[in-house]
Order: structure tokens, then C-alpha cells, then sequence
């Protein structure tokens, strides 16, 4: 396989953040277990595209579904605080695990630990987050946060860094820089100044 992501909405058709994001968990999903069945010789190349869609995922989130949700819920700040949270501490288990040889004794269960970490944040997510998004925003606003996910998908980092919940702070952290940068910008320009 190529170091290419494929892209999660093969039609094109998909105008719902909310589908698009739900795809993406699902794909998570699946690269979980494929990190999980893969031979040792294959289990570096499958976590490598499980950190990269983890990062497009949650770079979506920080730039799109979190402004919404602070936007259109009364209770938004809490809901998104909740949320960062889940966020974080999965990072700092991703950041472990990216230190560590897909070979060490401790890498699979610590994958099964960041997995369970991950699937519950999704499943927060999906509860508390993604229904009220759909009930809040109407049909064009949640074309064009669809739009700007994709754009997050086109250009976010290769690997998030922990202790870091936004794309402004992602910007000074680590070699990436610069593709976090234009993540943000090319999400920002999709979203336009809303997404402030």
C-alpha cells in the first residue's frame, strides 16, 4: 500500500460532516484491528496509517466540530472540554507508543490500551457531540464543515503531539509545522471566518 490515505468518501457525494466523521471512526476501527492481525514484519506500516488518520481525524475536530459545538450548544464549552480531555490523553498513549518498536513486548498491549482510549472517545463523541451537531447546524453548514474535514484530510500532520488540543498550538511544536500550518489554513479557508 501507498503512503497515501485513501480518501474515506469514495462517492463524493457526502455533504454531512457527521457521516464523514462517523466513517472515519469506522476506518479507526479497522485499523486497529489491522495493527492488531498483522504480522510483525507488517505492524509498523499499520500503525503508521492508523497515527496518520488519527491525526486527520482529531485535526478535523479541533477545527471544525469543536468550533460548531461551542457555537450551537449551550452547553458546548463543556461538551468540547470533555472531549479534549479524551483527546489528550490519548495523545500522550500515542506519543508513548510512537517511541517504542512495533517488535517490544509492550507495544501490543499498549495498542489494545490506546484502542480502548480511542474507541470511547469516539463513542463520546457520537452520543454527546455528533447528534447535536446534526440537530444544530442546517444542511449547508454541515456541507461545508464536510468540505473543510476533507481539507484536514488532504493536508493534516503525520502524528499529533500531546499536551496539544489546537491546531494554533500544534503550529509550534515538533517538525511538522509546517503541514500543520497549512492544515489549519486550508481548513479555515473552507470554513471561512465562522471557524474562528
Amino acid at each position: 500500500m501507498t503512503g497515501a490515505m485513501p480518501h474515506l468518501d469514495e462517492t463524493g457525494e457526502n455533504d454531512d460532516v457527521v457521516t464523514l466523521l462517523m466513517q472515519q471512526h469506522h476506518h479507526i476501527r479497522d485499523l486497529f484491528a489491522e495493527v492488531e492481525n498483522a504480522t510483525a514484519d507488517d505492524r509498523a506500516e499499520a500503525f503508521r496509517r492508523l497515527v496518520r488518520l488519527l491525526a486527520v481525524h482529531e485535526t478535523a475536530e479541533e477545527e471544525v466540530i469543536h468550533p460548531a459545538a461551542r457555537r450551537l450548544f449551550g452547553d458546548g464549552e463543556q461538551v468540547v472540554g470533555d472531549r479534549l480531555q479524551e483527546e489528550r490523553a490519548a495523545k500522550e498513549k500515542l506519543s508513548r507508543l510512537d517511541d517504542m518498536s512495533p517488535d517490544d513486548a509492550g507495544f501490543m498491549p499498549a495498542v489494545r490500551e490506546l484502542r480502548a482510549d480511542v474507541l470511547q472517545h469516539a463513542a463520546a463523541e457520537e452520543q454527546y457531540e455528533f447528534p447535536r451537531i446534526r440537530e444544530n447546524a442546517d444542511t449547508q453548514q454541515l456541507a461545508r464543515m464536510a468540505t473543510a474535514v476533507r481539507a484536514a484530510e488532504a493536508m493534516a500532520p503525520t502524528r499529533p503531539h500531546p499536551g496539544v488540543e489546537t491546531a494554533a498550538e500544534n503550529i509550534a511544536v515538533g517538525p511538522m509545522a509546517a503541514l500543520v500550518d497549512r492544515t489549519r489554513d486550508a481548513v479555515r479557508k473552507v470554513m471561512g471566518k465562522d471557524s474562528s
